[in-house]
């Protein structure tokens, strides 16, 4: 059987979508970030479970764990844009609609990753 892709498309990696498996490569690597990221987070959380709270910002303030929350929270949150964009892709079929939800997802994981990132900056200063 002959396929329908062009030879430029086969040569891309291109599928239906014309994006390519880039959105499927960017899930994966970021779930197997997230892996040891989340080890690391349960472990601290367990730790600090009773803790007050001059005790966690000192946790905070300590540079190599303000860096792995900030790459947990960064990266967490860019995996979940990452699903969210998908949901939409598969159940929203209006053109205009999609644009602006899609939108609002980037939106939100911007301000979200800002914040968390700002936030640890504070702490750590």
């Amino acid at each position: 059987m002959k396929s329908a892709q062009t030879p430029l498309h086969k040569v891309q990696g291109m599928g239906a979508s014309h994006s390519g498996t880039g959105h499927f490569w960017r899930e994966r690597v970021t779930a197997v970030a997230l892996i040891p990221l989340s080890l690391w987070f349960a472990y601290a959380m367990l730790g600090l479970a009773g803790a007050s709270e001059p005790a966690i910002l000192n946790f905070l303030s300590l540079p190599w764990n303000a860096l792995l929350m900030a790459t947990f929270a960064a990266i967490s949150a860019y995996h979940m844009g990452l699903g969210i964009q998908v949901v939409i892709d598969d159940y929203v079929h209006a053109a205009g609609t999609k644009i602006l939800l899609l939108l609002l997802v980037r939106a939100v994981v911007i301000a979200l990753i800002g914040t968390c990132v700002f936030a640890l900056i504070r702490i750590a200063s």
